[in-house]
């Protein structure tokens, strides 16, 4: 086996075992689950890891450094007028192949599925030029934060409430494993070829800007069709007596996944092609290294998705309907924050987003504390999110308060870290929290008898918003630390200073 896959497969085992340890000891002590449909978690758990460790390995080697060299050929043409069509294109074709986004559609049979993918790629599309001119402009990205988040609010006013929490979520749901290793790398390749002081800075801020755009457009979209019919069906997991009977479940489902995911792919390869044809940047060594690259993401995003979809929702969905349906349906909370602080660890594009966080800030942020912060963060957002089922809180009265706290941080941390914490928040709303915690989500509120549209769908737009306000908490006691120790090195590239906390 390549020694690289090998590490990845490694370190996909580490992030993907914590979660399927505690469903299990929730099937032994809390949730008799039938042996069958345990078997058929693990064998979803087995192809998670193996599929996580692939796509990892084809991110590292193609979706970044296509990014940053689409990036910095576009600074280097000098020409505004491509930058901003190229930009508007890649975004949406990098959109339109987003798994997490064919998930969400699936749920809301009230639009057709094309009209909502296609709505919500046209708005990352618009955000991907708003955020790579904010880059080539030097725009503060708080400035345009605190412009945008309340027109999100006052838009949202204007709509069918049912819908509200939908829009929130295809925020979260559009910045997955396709788009953000690409999207990043794509910030960090504008932001190097300006070779300023900020630059480091200004790399982040891309995946939060394309995550309003998505917001926006469906809020925008639920005028015309008024979706307040939107409904979910629910996953059914089929009666499994022998471990063949598992095996054909995840057989019969790989077929059609490699066929999505190959569509997924092929946008993908086709702005490699012509970025290639255009640029003549790659030479034939490199170019066999891209190309296989985008196999090891094909092969990883296949296998990944067939677990998630095979052998992690419909558990989710069992797990949430038993719990609320039993009499400590309160233990949701407790589950749900538990299930949360080790889910995210699983989420691909989280560790491809710590991973880009450590090198750019040469360790000192690392991904250890990365991953500690988004834990506590989705552990806090899940809780709410269940606590949100159980008693039918409006999500408004989380989202407003969250968001103005956040912005209020936004102030007075440095640049960076705003730029780190606000991509945090999309990176860790993934296909693992579209394809176990909303279907456990959805399983708690019809446990409960409550409106799936307004109680189980926002729990997306609530892991979308905890990272951020951690990650921000960890740049304050970072500025804490500066001011009380002596700065021991000045780096020649940025003004910022970092302390690992972990070496205190």
């Amino acid at each position: 086996m390549n020694k690289k896959l090998k590490e990845k497969i490694q370190e996909s085992l580490t992030t993907v075992l914590p979660i399927t340890t505690v469903v299990l000891l929730l099937s032994i002590f809390l949730l008799p689950i039938d042996v069958g449909t345990v078997a058929l978690f693990l064998t979803g758990a087995f192809f998670l890891i193996v599929g996580m460790g692939f796509f990892q390995l084809g991110a590292e080697i193609t979706m970044m450094p296509l990014g940053e060299g689409v990036g910095q050929h576009l600074v280097k043409t000098k020409n505004l007028v491509i930058t901003i069509v190229v930009c508007f294109v890649v975004g949406v074709i990098i959109t339109v192949a987003e798994p997490d986004l064919q998930v969400l559609s699936n749920q809301v049979p009230s639009i057709p599925n094309a009209v909502l993918v296609w709505t919500v790629a046209f708005g990352v599309g618009i955000f991907t030029i708003v955020a790579v001119l904010r880059i080539l402009l030097n725009i503060s990205l708080l400035k345009i934060l605190i412009v945008l988040y309340p027109v999100l609010f006052l838009v949202s006013f204007l709509v069918p409430a049912d819908f509200t929490a939908i829009a929130f979520d295809s925020g979260g749901v559009t910045t997955g494993p396709m788009t953000v290793p690409f999207i990043m790398a794509l910030g960090i390749g504008f932001s190097s070829a300006r070779c300023d002081k900020n630059s480091d800075s200004d790399s982040f801020g891309l995946v939060a800007l394309c995550s309003i755009g998505p917001i926006l457009m469906v809020l925008l979209l639920s005028l015309f069709f008024h979706p307040g019919d939107a409904s979910y069906d629910m996953t059914e997991i089929a009666e499994l007596f022998t471990m063949q009977d598992v095996v054909h479940q995840f057989i019969i489902a790989l077929p059609a996944q490699l066929k999505e995911v190959s569509v997924i792919i092929f946008p993908i390869l086709l702005v490699f092609v012509i970025f290639q044809l255009c640029t003549k940047q790659y030479r034939k060594k490199q170019i066999l290294r891209l190309l296989m690259g985008l196999l090891y993401t094909l092969i990883g995003t296949t296998l990944f998705l067939t677990g998630v979809n095979t052998g992690f929702a419909p558990v989710g969905t069992l797990l949430g309907a038993e719990l609320a349906g039993s009499p400590f349906k309160w233990m949701l909370v407790p589950v749900g924050a538990l299930v949360g602080f080790y889910i995210v660890k699983a989420e691909p594009a989280v560790q491809v987003l710590n991973n880009q966080v450590e090198d750019i800030t040469n360790g000192t942020v690392s991904r250890n504390s990365m991953n500690r912060c988004l834990s506590i963060g989705v552990s806090a957002a899940v809780a709410l999110a269940m606590v949100r089922i159980l008693t039918g809180v409006n999500i408004y009265w989380i989202l407003i308060p969250g968001y103005i706290l956040a912005l209020f941080m936004a102030k007075r941390v440095e640049p960076i870290f705003v730029g780190i914490a606000f991509d945090s928040g999309g990176v860790a709303s993934g296909p693992m929290t579209s394809t176990f915690l909303l279907p456990m989500a959805i399983g708690a509120c019809v446990g409960v008898g409550g409106n799936i549209t307004t109680d189980a769908f926002g729990v997306v737009a609530l892991v979308a918003l905890a990272p951020i306000i951690a990650i921000q908490a960890t740049g304050l006691v970072y500025a804490y630390k500066a001011k009380r120790l002596p700065v021991t090195a000045v780096s020649d590239e940025t003004d910022y200073e970092f302390i690992d906390l972990e070496e205190e």
